[in-house]
């Protein structure tokens, strides 16, 4: 175990992340060393912030807790600390079943971590030594990210109560950030070297009716791509009801935001639709695509569906499928029907669709997806896009486009061997060759 080391594991989604990098900055201020997701116990202290979502998840977070439990029994690790989404959730029930963690914490309280621990002991020149040796970052967080680019959280929780979703269960309300402060946060990192933004929140079209009595993310958006050093801005996740169209003009007008959108849609049906709470149909959401692709020429669309949810019939599955086809979407994921404890599904639907359904289901629709996105990434050959360089791997460098996420979405590939490139900074690239998801070029 090294001394003053503190292991930081992080399960789960981008905002679970930013919450992560805050606890990071909180204890290197207080003298400790952090690692970040270690492949294995090396601190004496280990924190587990852990995700809740669906049942997949919340099983890979509770093997995750007691992986490190057993490095505890076995003299590997000192202290065992568990936070996030999972332990908001189910804190009584993890303390009973699994005593050997110090304590747990929920979304919202994990300062009190730092309160509780104090202090590194350190002497005072191992202090000077540590203190002028970290890495800066901005706006009270230590970046894991690689430099260039960094997840912004402009607000936390939801008020759409969708029929299967625990997120409201979890995080409770919707509540903005102030835009003064997410501006303060963007400029204190673009001025740190940060240059491209991904702006997440469970709903960020929702952003600024609690404060403003309206949606505000346009305007925050806006203000955003004005400030200096800020040169790609990317938004993660909107929701199709209610959707603000202004904000599509200042994606269209502004260079620096990406014209990209992540926009779950769940399903097509409006029968599903309607099972499901989403408060859209059938077509106020065809019409909403219609527009979102007529008013951000070239826009590349990110969806999730779901498939298997409570009285989905062939039919209805049919029709998503019909859906897909014709819709033909740059990216999409999928998933299968997860009953979660709480919700009104939960409560009111049974679990009806046998699990073979569902995942012949799941297969159909994301091998359909495949074929479109194989199709979309092969058009590309021949032209030139602007790519910035996350790493390098092997025999390639790699990179991505304005219509890819990190980690989500498709890369372009890029020998290594004819020039060498900077990590983090954008060059030009033509793409010569491509395969179902990534894209091969050249500088």
């Amino acid at each position: 175990m090294k001394k003053n080391q503190i292991d930081i594991i992080t399960m789960g989604c981008s905002k679970n992340l930013v919450d992560s990098e805050r606890l990071m900055r909180l204890f290197e201020e207080a003298g400790y060393h952090c690692v970040h997701d270690a492949k294995r116990p090396q601190g004496e202290i280990a924190v587990i912030n852990t995700c809740g979502f669906i049942e997949s998840a919340k099983e890979e977070s509770i093997n995750t807790i007691l992986e490190f439990v057993e490095a505890k029994n076995e003299g590997r690790l000192g202290q065992l600390f568990v936070m996030g989404c999972l332990s908001q959730r189910y804190q009584d029930e993890l303390e009973k079943s699994i005593p050997e963690v110090d304590k747990f914490y929920g979304k919202f309280n994990f300062k009190q971590l730092l309160q509780d621990l104090g202090p590194a002991r350190r002497t005072a020149e191992e202090m000077q030594t540590f203190t002028a040796s970290r890495k800066r970052a901005g706006m009270g967080r230590t970046l894991t990210t690689p430099r260039h680019y960094a997840y912004v959280k402009i607000a936390e929780g939801c008020d759409r109560h969708c029929a299967y979703c625990a997120i409201p269960l979890i995080t409770g309300r919707h509540v903005s950030r102030k835009m003064e402060d997410v501006l303060l946060e963007v400029e204190q990192l673009a001025a740190e070297g940060v240059k491209e933004f991904q702006i997440i929140e469970q709903e960020l079209t929702y952003y600024g009716v609690d404060l403003y009595g309206k949606p505000r993310i346009a305007e925050l958006v806006s203000r955003m791509a004005d400030i200096k050093g800020v040169k790609w801005i990317r938004l993660h996740y909107a929701y199709p009801n209610q959707f603000p169209l202004e904000l599509l003009d200042v994606m269209r007008d502004k260079p620096n935001v990406c014209k990209y959108l992540d926009i779950a849609l769940q399903h097509i049906s409006d029968h599903m639709l309607e099972r499901m709470h989403r408060h859209v149909g059938k077509a106020e959401t065809l019409a909403l695509l219609e527009k979102i692709r007529a008013a951000v020429p070239g826009i590349t669309l990110r969806t999730t569906l779901m498939v298997g949810f409570p009285g989905e019939t062939e039919e209805d599955f049919r029709e998503l499928v019909d859906f897909v086809r014709e819709a033909r979407f740059e990216r999409m994921g999928a998933f299968a029907y997860s009953e979660e404890e709480g919700t009104y599904s939960a409560k009111h639907y049974a679990d009806d669709v046998p699990e073979a359904v569902k995942s012949r289901r799941l297969d159909e629709l994301m091998a359909m997806q495949q074929e479109i996105s194989a199709e979309i990434e092969a058009a590309k050959v021949g032209q030139t896009f602007r790519v910035v360089i996350d790493r390098k791997e092997g025999d390639y460098y790699i990179g991505r486009t304005e219509a890819c996420s990190p980690e989500v979405d498709p890369e372009v590939l890029i020998p290594a061997e004819k020039r060498r490139l900077r990590i983090g900074s954008f060059y030009d690239v033509k793409i010569t060759d491509s395969d179902e998801f990534d894209l091969y070029g050249e500088t």
